[in-house]
Order: structure tokens, then C-alpha cells, then sequence
């Protein structure tokens, strides 16, 4: 086997927000990938407005960088456990891995969750311990944490034994040594292009090269992002398409692209160990392999874990639809899905019993919410239900998802968190207190018991809690629970709400609308403070008569409303409940409007009870 020794092939991984894409930054503006005057903003790899707004990695991209004659490919994957698809197609590519930790918070969930499957693949390890500027650092036990990590995941002697780098990517600089803080990133180069070996080859072989991630352009249409593993590919080249389901086209190879920096590059041709762009396969798929015309050698499919939660994405049908969107009908939906499905593989849409309504299955509800509010800014209209966990029968017995959970809360609301997770029948595995006024937690809980959990987490620790949890595996069903302890306030009529009426309801609970939006039968205006749905009217007016006008003796004052996100409103609604979202409004309604059905079917449920 010949290697390439011109280029190495890496992957960055990290739990979220441990400064994957930051180190990225600093590696770029070290290497001259930027000019002088040239205006970089930071985190220049999140490059779509939902990562920017959330602050976190959405979609794995690849960018190079040169050191010293040679070819330095990287590829930033995401940090959070629901694009966990994104990670595992990104290791697909490389030939070593950058484990990123956080010299404070330490080896979290997923963390767990990327390390254990760049050990899968066998892949050398780097450790780099970020962020050692901060006040909080405890470099020394986050490192022997990562070891622990390591042993609990069974890396067997030669893996264990990585070497480790000291670094703030904010700032620029790396270092062998913990106490030490060099004037650039040379030494993490340095040690990159010694330890992360080489790509190899196959001189006799014939060309090889697995489609991973696909992307598009205006101008060229779809292109497949491939990494090369034998042969050489050239443009203009005609080549053995090979599909997922075995069949073989032959295709030709339009335009070729390469990596610099930030840009794709036209080249004339690529050789192995390069992660090249292709154009001219209309129709190409992850898990395709684009091989030699005469002799067509497929690569295995990529492998994912399974979907753990689900929800209905279907048309609008409240009777406000088509005021917002200009996309509401059942055909641009479903196409919309299954373009999904082709550029995410973590993805699974399946029938239901409704023409006009589809199930998508995902590994979280990060990841189907991000998939609403990318339709949602595209112009469609439509209407999403409850999130619910993918259960499996194993030996015999029903098996629902279990997350595992690290929480970091102050030490004052210990007691109330414990309580929390205890009515969601969470059950603690590990808590450790650092002596700084902070608690670690990690317990496992059902994935169920999670949906609607951060919202309330969030209130109760007021806003100072961490929470993060990752998909452990399926275990046999953990027995019933309740979420929301509240019902909800349910409009009985259409029209626009009225400052009288509200000032009414509010006293019944927390209301979600404010006075002069329009409401319909059936459209959830408010949490209920008990348990029971209650029927309202938020229209109704104070009439006015011969010795008082409609607006006088008006001292109370009217609450402002609380105001969702998709993410909180998705936690709160209930199975008998959906939400309706277009590309300015999102309202809680009930799946019945009509106030008698409902009656009718809770009669019949607790009559077949």
C-alpha cells in the first residue's frame, strides 16, 4: 500500500460549544487562508442564519488549510447528540480525529457519543483540552476524566495511548505543555501531521470514491462530496455510478472541485486521500460510490443509529391558512420531506393514514425542530404534532429510547432538579461536586420523560442550569408518566381578541395571545391553571351603555402574554393536541376544533376505559 504524504485527513469532535468551529477559525487565519485587510467574522464554518442565531453547529462542512507543503483537510461536525447522522458520515472521510474537551466542563454526553464511535472506526485520537484560559479550568482532572471516558468506552491499550495539547482557540495559540502558552497553533500542526498517519492506497486498484455528504449550486446543480479512497477521478471522465439499491449507471463526471479554505477550487483531476466535489449525478444519494466504469467496485453503505422520536408533519388546515405562507399544499410538503430524507440520512419519513399527513422520524427534538423552522422560512404552511419516542420490541418485550443526562446546576437547586427528574422517573447514575459552588449530575431517564423537560429545568433553576443528554439505548418500557400537569384554555369562537376578555382570562392561567390577533374554535390561547381543558371566549367586548363608555373605570392592567418558541411549543402540547406554524405565527390548537367532537370522543374513550 502507497500513501499519500502530501495530505492528512481529519475530523474535529467535541460536545457542543466546546469551540470546534473556533479552533477551525484560528487554524484558517494562522495558515494565510485569509488576507491582511480581508473582514472574517468569527465562527466563519456556521454559515447558515439558523446556526448563527442558535450559536451552534448544524451541518458538517470541510474546509483545508496548507502546513508545510501539505494538504491539511478538516472536517467540523456538530456537537449536538441530534445531528449525531452529521458526526458519523463526517468519520467517514478522515483518517484521525481532533477530540475537543473543555478544560472547565470536561468529557459530557456527547462527547461519550463521538468518541465512541471514532473508536469504532479505529481512528488515531488527539485530545485537545480548550479553553485553558478560563478561571474555572482543572486541566488535570479533565484529563484524567478523559482517560476514564476512554476506559468505560473499552479502547483497547494502543488507542488509550493519545497525545494531548494544551489550547485556546480564541486566541490563537497551542501547547505541549499545560503551563506553557506559545505565540501560535505550530505546535498542534506539528503534532497533527506526526501522529494522524497518512491516507493509503491501492496503486493497482480502480477508482474508489464513497458520496458523503451532497450540497448544490445554482449554477451546476447538485454535487455529490466524496472522499477518494483509490484511482484517480478526472473531469469530463465517465464513470460507474453505484446506487444504493445495486444498480450501476454509467455517468459523466461534469465539473471537479477541490478545497481551499473557504472556496471549492475546478481541478482537472484528484487522486486518493483527497475529499473532492463533484458535479454531473442529477440524482445522487449518500452511500452512493462513483467507481471505475470497468470495474465497478461499491463500498459498503453507511450505517447510522436509528431514529429515536417522531412526529406528523402535514398541510395547515385551521381555518387561518393561507394568510402567511405561499407554499400549503400536501404535494410541495411531501416533496420538501423527501428532499430531506435524500441530504439527511438520519432522517426517516413514513406514511400515515392521512393523505395529506406524513410521520418524520429523527434522533431528537432539535433536530425535527430545526427541519419545522427551515420549512417554516421557506414559505410553507403547515401543521406538526406531538413528539413521541420510537418504541421496539426486543425479545419479546416492548423497549422505548433512554437518554443519558449531564446536568450542571448550582448548588442551591439541587433539591428541586432531583425532584424534577424523579417525577420523570429519572434515575441517577453519578453526581460530583467540584468545591466551586457547582453540581454534576448524570442520571438516565426515558426519552419521553425529556420532551418538555428543559423549559421547566430552565424556570426552575432560573436560567443558570447546563442540560444536555444523548441518546444510551433502548431499554424495556419504564411505566406511565405526565408531563404537564396544566390543561389548556381553548377558544370557543372565531374573531379578534378583546383587552376586556382577556383581563378576565388571565386570571385562569397564563395566556399565550395578546389583544387584536385573531383567533378560531378550537385555537389554545392560554394554559389552564388546572388540570382540564376549559372552554373560553377571548373575543368578548364590554358593551357599552347610557352612562359609562366601553373604556371607562379600566384600572387593571392587562399581563403581557408569554411567547413561545417553536422549541417550548412543541414541549407543551399534549397527543389530543398540534401546532400550526407558517412563516409568521405559530399557534397552539387542538387536532378536533370543534368543541362538541371533542366532548363526543372524551366520552367515548372513558366509556371504552
Amino acid at each position: 500500500m502507497q500513501t499519500r504524504d502530501d495530505i492528512r485527513n481529519i475530523a474535529i469532535i467535541a460536545h457542543v460549544d466546546h469551540g470546534k468551529t473556533t479552533l477551525v477559525d484560528a487554524m484558517l487565519r494562522q495558515t494565510g487562508a485569509f488576507a491582511p485587510r480581508q473582514d472574517v467574522v468569527d465562527r466563519v464554518l456556521d454559515s447558515t442564519d439558523l446556526e448563527r442565531e442558535k450559536g451552534i453547529t448544524i451541518l458538517a462542512k470541510n474546509t483545508a488549510v496548507w502546513y508545510q507543503g501539505i494538504k491539511i483537510n478538516i472536517v467540523d461536525t456538530p456537537g449536538h447528540a441530534d445531528f449525531g447522522g452529521e458526526v458519523e458520515r463526517g468519520l467517514t472521510m478522515v483518517d484521525g480525529a481532533l477530540l475537543l474537551v473543555d478544560a472547565s466542563e470536561g468529557p459530557l454526553p456527547q462527547t461519550r457519543f463521538v468518541l465512541r464511535k471514532a473508536l469504532e472506526a479505529r481512528l488515531p485520537i488527539i485530545l485537545v483540552i480548550n479553553k485553558v484560559d478560563r478561571p474555572d479550568a482543572r486541566i488535570g482532572d479533565v484529563v484524567n476524566e478523559v482517560y476514564e471516558l476512554f476506559l468505560d468506552l473499552d479502547a483497547d491499550n494502543e488507542q488509550i495511548e493519545f497525545p494531548i495539547v494544551y489550547c485556546d482557540a480564541r486566541r490563537g495559540w497551542a501547547s505541549l505543555d499545560p503551563a506553557g502558552s506559545d505565540a501560535d497553533i505550530q505546535p498542534l500542526f506539528d503534532l497533527l501531521v506526526k501522529y494522524i498517519p497518512a491516507p493509503t492506497y491501492d496503486e493497482s486498484h480502480p477508482l474508489q470514491a464513497l458520496v458523503t455528504n451532497l450540497d448544490a449550486t445554482p449554477y451546476v446543480g447538485r454535487l455529490a462530496l466524496c472522499r477518494v479512497w483509490h484511482g484517480t477521478i478526472t473531469r469530463g471522465q465517465t464513470i460507474a455510478w453505484c446506487r444504493e439499491d445495486g444498480s450501476i449507471e454509467p455517468m459523466k463526471i461534469t465539473e471537479l472541485y477541490t478545497t481551499e479554505a473557504l472556496d471549492r477550487v475546478a481541478v482537472e483531476e484528484a487522486g486518493p486521500g483527497e475529499i473532492i466535489a463533484v458535479a454531473g449525478l442529477p440524482d445522487v444519494t449518500i452511500g452512493d460510490t462513483l467507481a471505475d466504469l470497468q470495474d465497478a467496485r461499491p463500498l459498503p453503505v453507511i450505517r447510522v443509529d436509528e431514529p429515536s422520536m417522531s412526529m406528523t408533519i402535514g398541510t395547515n388546515t385551521s381555518p387561518l391558512a393561507g394568510r402567511d405562507g405561499h407554499k400549503l399544499t400536501a404535494r410541495l410538503v411531501k416533496n420538501r420531506l423527501d428532499a430531506e430524507v435524500v441530504g439527511n440520512v438520519s432522517i426517516r419519513v413514513r406514511p400515515t393514514e392521512r393523505p395529506d399527513t406524513w410521520e418524520v422520524q429523527g434522533r431528537g427534538e432539535l433536530q425535527l425542530a430545526i427541519l419545522v423552522e427551515t420549512m417554516r422560512r421557506e414559505g410553507f404552511e403547515i401543521t406538526v404534532g406531538k413528539p413521541q419516542v420510537i418504541t421496539r420490541v426486543i425479545d419479546g418485550k416492548l423497549c422505548e429510547p433512554v437518554e443519558r443526562v449531564a446536568i450542571d446546576i448550582p448548588e442551591e437547586y439541587l433539591g428541586v432538579v432531583t425532584q424534577l427528574l424523579a417525577m420523570r422517573k429519572g434515575r441517577m447514575e453519578q453526581m460530583v461536586n467540584h468545591g466551586t459552588g457547582w453540581v454534576r449530575m448524570e442520571h438516565l431517564a426515558p426519552a419521553r420523560g425529556l420532551i418538555g423537560f428543559h423549559t421547566e429545568f430552565q424556570t426552575e433553576t432560573r436560567g443558570t442550569g447546563i442540560l444536555h443528554h444523548v441518546f444510551e439505548g433502548n431499554q424495556p418500557w419504564w411505566g406511565e408518566l405526565r408531563t404537564r400537569p396544566t390543561g389548556a384554555l381553548v377558544s370557543d369562537r372565531s374573531g379578534l381578541t378583546s383587552v376586556y376578555a382577556l383581563l378576565n382570562l388571565q386570571e385562569r392561567g397564563t395566556l399565550y395571545v395578546g389583544p387584536g390577533v385573531g383567533v378560531y374554535e378550537g385555537m389554545i390561547i392560554g394554559e389552564n391553571a388546572r388540570a382540564e381543558d376549559m372552554g373560553a371566549n377571548p373575543t368578548k367586548e364590554k358593551k357599552q351603555t347610557n352612562t359609562r363608555s366601553s373604556t371607562a373605570e379600566e384600572t387593571e392592567k392587562l399581563i403581557p402574554h408569554r411567547q413561545l418558541s417553536l422549541e417550548q411549543a412543541l414541549e407543551l402540547i399534549r397527543e389530543d393536541e398540534c401546532l400550526e406554524v407558517t412563516p409568521h405565527n405559530m399557534r397552539l390548537r387542538k387536532s378536533l376544533l370543534d368543541g362538541n367532537q371533542r366532548a363526543r370522543r372524551k366520552k367515548a374513550t372513558a366509556t371504552s376505559a
